[in-house]
């Protein structure tokens, strides 16, 4: 059984950090894309960042470029969202989600095939005050 736990999220002044965790287990880490998600109240989901867990491939998404960094351990099997500079406009559930890397028998940047994401943490809450 796949299982994602999110941890880290909390409260923090605007400017300020947090780093959340993604702990995986029940697959073959290395076999997967792992995607940061996030829903703030009133809006739809929106991807944030992921990673190919096996060559380290990432993408972040516009919106907090330059600002949220991810990164994987795969001793620990468990992806790191480090996110800096917080603004009171990411304040939202954030979720950890996994596919497999290989769509269709081939390999898709984790940011591509979002709708394939299949497997998702319960998620954890961040809120920015201004």
């Amino acid at each position: 059984e796949v299982q994602l736990v999110e941890s880290g999220g909390g409260l923090v002044q605007a400017g300020g950090s947090l780093r959340l965790a993604c702990a995986a287990s029940g697959f073959i880490f290395e076999d997967y894309a792992i995607a940061w998600f996030r829903q703030a109240p009133g809006k739809e989901r929106e991807p944030v960042s992921c990673i190919t867990s096996s060559d380290g491939g990432t993408y972040v998404a516009d919106s907090v470029e330059d600002r949220f960094t991810i990164a994987s351990d795969n001793a620990k099997n468990t992806v790191y969202l480090q996110m800096n500079s917080l603004k009171p406009e990411d304040t939202a559930v954030y979720f950890c989600a996994a596919r497999l890397s290989a769509i269709e028998r081939s390999v898709v940047p984790c940011h591509r095939g979002l709708y394939e994401y299949d497997s998702w943490g319960q998620g954890t809450q961040v809120t920015v005050s201004s």
